[in-house]
């Protein structure tokens, strides 16, 4: 990947879509391309933190270990997708795991000249900091629904969550771009495959979820939501 290609990318992040080119020119000078095989560790929990990445392409998990052995899934990232989201200006370790689920192309930007860059655009922190308040809310919704929910209401609302952030819209309902095994599923809400093996059968034979000729998840939301209330 050369540096238009970067820079074709980076016009597609959020975070930098209002960037002219030359504002957009110190953060390729200082960004390199890498690409990751099915498998790879990006990085571990503990180690330093120094870098973060962009997902040009491929499919990136975010996981955590506890003391047992036993994982739990943050989240799974797709292309456009920036991570780690902590660490910025505070310096420390990597909070979590990432491994390549597939193939990945991944821009890499050391996050030392990245923060030096970012101090020169006050409109970036400000984005990046929206950026950082939509992830600590999305983990205080997880953790209230760890506590308020019933498993079957927490697969139900696992599942209206990826389809926002690994589905393709289409009409009323959306097409998972990703697919998951019943045991990612369970490591996503700390249960049993076959917890959630049971709870996705009741939801098909309900005709509440659906899946298409490639084995993918159709969602339709609002449908769901409404189970939720009854």
């Amino acid at each position: 990947m050369n540096r238009n290609e970067i820079k074709d990318h980076f016009r597609t992040v959020p975070l930098f879509k209002e960037l002219s080119e030359s504002e957009l020119d110190p953060f390729i000078e200082i960004s390199s391309c890498r690409i990751y095989n099915p498998r790879s560790i990006v990085f571990m929990q503990g180690d330093k933190l120094d870098r973060v990445f962009f997902i040009h392409s491929g499919t990136v998990k975010i996981y955590k270990m506890d003391q047992s052995g036993k994982e739990q899934i943050v989240s799974v990232l797709q292309s456009g997708e920036m991570f780690p989201h902590a660490g910025f200006f505070r310096g420390g370790d990597f909070p979590a795991n990432a491994e390549i689920v597939e193939k990945a192309q991944l821009i890499v930007t050391p996050i030392k000249e990245f923060e030096n860059i970012l101090i020169l655009y006050p409109e970036l922190c400000i984005k990046l900091f929206r950026v950082l308040g939509e992830k600590i809310i999305d983990l205080h919704d997880r953790l209230e629904e760890k506590i308020l929910n019933n498993t079957y209401e927490q697969v139900i609302k696992l599942l209206i969550r990826l389809s926002k952030t690994n589905g393709r819209q289409s009409g009323d309902h959306f097409i998972l771009t990703t697919h998951f095994t019943n045991r990612e599923l369970a490591k996503m809400i700390g249960t049993t495959r076959e917890t959630v093996s049971r709870t996705l059968n009741q939801l098909k034979k309900q005709n509440l979820l659906k899946i298409d000729e490639k084995g993918y998840y159709i969602i339709h939301p609002a449908t769901l939501e409404r189970d939720l209330i009854v």
